[in-house]
């Protein structure tokens, strides 16, 4: 008797948890023997809702325990690195290619970490002002960040997004690459195993153009980052920004390039926060010198 392949079907992943999709549907990628979630406007709210119960937490973190939570996902990636080459491959490419962006991807990773507890001395200041007050200008988290990661690079596009938002204390929600997404749903499992607190990133699967409307219009998502170049898209999610005044970046980057690592990403998901206080004794102060 001829035997029936039985195709998986990969979850999401939502608050640290891989549920099914709540719209039941799924869909199979060309050149991918898979069933993968078509998610729903539900599936999103519930993850914005586990991203912004995660946000306190995280930001409240010290950068120095962030530094370490993201080296451990490289480690985890490192030890998962020829999974990951084999499902590079399964999607199209080469395996030179795939090998070049799991090392690139394993690297970006511990770049990131490097950042976390330096990004706040390179961005911060000390303001001259003409009264008799300390004004200081620091980043600060700006809060849940909706990405639609790119469609091509399905890890190391991923990983380059993911990382400068999580180093500087924001949470996610992540559309993964809608014809190659198998790379994000395996690194939902690296999360998941990485002292990544549940809720920070938060991975769907789906139809951009169901979702792009729930990623830009809801009130409570703080920044957007977009990462593919249709115009048509760029153009609706910058009007459904305008709701209540997200932060929107159209990153249309080569993320093998090393320039497309910096601490200026990291920047982007920052809101600058300035405070006065003042000096109640200015002779002390001076003496004390």
């Amino acid at each position: 008797m001829a035997h029936t392949e039985i195709l998986k079907t990969y979850k999401i992943f939502i608050g640290g948890q891989f549920p099914r999709t709540e719209s039941g549907r799924y869909y199979q990628p060309a050149k991918l023997k898979a069933n993968i979630c078509l998610s729903s406007k539900k599936d999103f709210r519930n993850a914005e809702v586990a991203a912004r119960n995660a946000f306190g937490g995280w930001s409240g973190k010290s950068a120095f325990n962030r530094s370490q939570i993201l080296y451990r996902i490289a480690e985890m990636l490192e030890g998962r690195k020829a999974q990951f080459v084999d499902e590079l491959i399964q999607q199209g490419s080469t395996k030179k290619q795939a090998d070049q962006e799991v090392v690139l991807s394993i690297d970006r990773l511990v770049y990131y970490a490097g950042w976390c507890d330096k990004y706040m001395q390179i961005f911060s200041s000390v303001n001259a002002v003409a009264s008799s007050h300390f004004n200081f200008s620091v980043p600060e988290a700006t809060g849940v960040v909706s990405v639609i990661a790119p469609e091509e690079t399905s890890l190391l596009g991923l990983v380059s997004v993911i990382a400068p938002i999580i180093a500087g204390g924001n949470t996610c929600v992540v559309l993964a690459s809608e014809t190659k997404p198998l790379c994000a749903v395996t690194f939902a499992e690296v999360i998941n195993t990485s002292d990544v607190p549940g809720g920070v990133v938060n991975i769907l699967t789906g139809n951009t153009k169901e979702l792009l409307q729930h990623f830009s219009s809801h009130m409570d998502v703080n920044a957007i980052i977009y990462c593919r170049n249709n115009k048509e898209e760029i153009k609706l999610l910058s009007e459904n920004a305008s709701l209540n005044v997200k932060r929107v970046f159209i990153y249309n980057k080569d993320w093998s390039k090393s320039e497309n690592e910096n601490p200026y990403l990291i920047l982007d998901t920052q809101e600058i926060k300035t405070t006065w206080h003042p000096i109640e004794n200015i002779g002390s102060a001076k003496t004390g010198y």
